[in-house]
Order: C-alpha cells, then sequence, then structure tokens
C-alpha cells in the first residue's frame, strides 16, 4: 500500500523507497559503484548507503561484495528483473495519467507503411467529431510495447503482433503491394508473386526500420524493392509505383489498446472506429482461401 508519493509498505516489510529500486537496477547494470554513481549523478557515499539501506529493508543481501569487484546474488537477480518491471510499470502509469490529466489527447502507435489508408480514416472521422482533442501519431516498431509502456493509448498493428494483455477491435484488411521504381521492368505487371520479387537484388523481404518518406526515397532512387500494404500508395509519389503481390499473406488490421485501463478520449475513438468497421468505410474484409481472421475480443 502507498505512503507517499514515492515509498511503499508491502505486507508489513519496511517502507521501501521508489529511488532505491533506481539506485540498485543502476548499480546492478554497471556492477560498479562509482560508476553508478556517475551515471545517476551523485556521489559514491550516498549510493553505498541507500543500497545498504535498501538491503536491511529487504532482509537479504543483494549483491555480493569484494575489495576489486561486485556481483549479484542469486536474490539480487530475481530481484532486478522485477524492479525493472515495477519501474517500467510506474514510469508508463505516470505518462498516461499526465497525458489525461494535462490536454485529454490521445497518442495513437503504427507502424510506418502499416495501414495508412485506415490511419487517415481513423484521423479525419476522429477529428470531425465535437469536442475531440488531439491525436498524435507515434511511429514505431513495437505498437504492443508502445502500449504497454504508457508511450501510446491505442495502436493501429497487425493481428499478427503478440496481443498479450489487449483489447481488439478488428478493423479490416490490407492487401499487399510491392513497391517499386517506376521504370522498373515489373512495374508494368498487374501482379506479381514472391518468387519474382526474390530474384531481385534490391528485394528486403523485412520493411526496414526507418520512416516512410526514407523507404519510398530509396525505392525511387533503385536501391530497394520492398512489399508493404496497399494504404501507402497514395503517399508513393510518381517516381515508385505498388504492384499487388498475389501470394503474399493479407494484413488483418486492428486497433489494440491496453485492458482494463479507462480512458474516456480513446474510449470515444474506439466506439467511432466500431462504427465506421460496421460500415466498411475503413477497409475491406478480405476472404483468403484457408484462412480464418482471429476474432474481435470485447
Amino acid at each position: 500500500m502507498t505512503t507517499s508519493a514515492s515509498t511503499y509498505t508491502l505486507g508489513g516489510m519496511n517502507t521501501i523507497e521508489v529511488r532505491e529500486l533506481a539506485h540498485f537496477t543502476a548499480v546492478a547494470d554497471a556492477l560498479h559503484f562509482g560508476a553508478a554513481a556517475a551515471a545517476l549523478g551523485i556521489s559514491q557515499p550516498p549510493l553505498s548507503r541507500s543500497i545498504a539501506r535498501l538491503e536491511r529493508r529487504l532482509g537479504f543481501p543483494l549483491f555480493h561484495r569484494s575489495t576489486r569487484r561486485i556481483s549479484l546474488t542469486p536474490a539480487g537477480e530475481v530481484f532486478l528483473a522485477d524492479c525493472r518491471r515495477l519501474l517500467a510499470d510506474m514510469d508508463g502509469a505516470i505518462r498516461r495519467a499526465r497525458r489525461i490529466g494535462t490536454s485529454g489527447s490521445l497518442t495513437l502507435a503504427v507502424r510506418p507503411g502499416a495501414g495508412q489508408g485506415v490511419l487517415a480514416g481513423l484521423l479525419d472521422s476522429y477529428a470531425a467529431r465535437p469536442g475531440s482533442g488531439p491525436v498524435e501519431v507515434l511511429y514505431c516498431y513495437d505498437e504492443a510495447a508502445a502500449l504497454h509502456a504508457g508511450a501510446a493509448d491505442v495502436a493501429l498493428m497487425c493481428v499478427t503482433t503478440t496481443t498479450d494483455g489487449l483489447d481488439l477491435l478488428e478493423l479490416g484488411d490490407e492487401r499487399p503491394v510491392a513497391a517499386l521504381p517506376a521504370s522498373h521492368r515489373l512495374a508494368a505487371r498487374p501482379s506479381l508473386a514472391m518468387a519474382d520479387l526474390h530474384g531481385l537484388p534490391e528485394f528486403n523481404d523485412r520493411l526496414p526500420h526507418e520512416p516512410l518518406d526514407a523507404i519510398v526515397d530509396r525505392v525511387a532512387r533503385g536501391l530497394l524493392v520492398v512489399v508493404v500494404g496497399e494504404g501507402v500508395a497514395d503517399r508513393l509519389g510518381t517516381a515508385v509505383t505498388a504492384v499487388p503481390v498475389v501470394d503474399y499473406p493479407i494484413t488483418h488490421l486492428v486497433l489494440a489498446w491496453p485492458a482494463d485501463q479507462a480512458h474516456a478520449p480513446r474510449a470515444e475513438l474506439v466506439r467511432m472506429a466500431q462504427g465506421l468497421a460496421l460500415q466498411g468505410r475503413l477497409a475491406p474484409v478480405v476472404q483468403e482461401a484457408g484462412a480464418q481472421s482471429a476474432a474481435p475480443r470485447e
């Protein structure tokens, strides 16, 4: 139970301060009190006292100490993993609460090049609603991690991504297209197979971890060929051509958010998205032979 803004009492245990956990993780990372103190911006004696006080409160040593080096005890290794999780959870909770308490805005995470047409439809429809707040788009490559860490309130993502601990709303499907230079010999084809692309030295079967504009620029210069969602077609420009890929898996797009966390602006976005999805105004649902879409979780 909480005893102050930065201290906690657990099961009758003496009060533990959050900064002591931060001090412990810093020393565990550096395995050197002097280096950890420098990283924290404090002197070494207060840091040593903080760790000693934490060990007294816990009732067991966290480090083996010698004149030459320190190392974690088995209990310290277990405690370190939990400390990282606790500090990350607390940081995420503070960021989520701060966003709601100060602005009522939303942060939406999405992978570059994924669901761009759906994203535009969501943002335009939400902005048109009376009283809606601003929506910040966070481009990242691990949308689920952004949600769990509190960096984002909601995410537009593919259901192939790990979605443990998240609620989902199915939005529709996005067909894959190959982004090719407009002058490429394959650009005039009505469709392509993956075998056509694997024969190209510039083909990359993974989307580079770069902004979409940088990816498009590399494609236009003939340095890259990559498969993206058809929703990016409007952003490719005249120098890049999108050609459907017939045997690449279709992307099933969902809106995802942390389960059991109240957030009024997000709830409004989800309700709006559900209505748009039911009307088929965001993306079509494509039937694949032998494939089934994941059922939405309430």
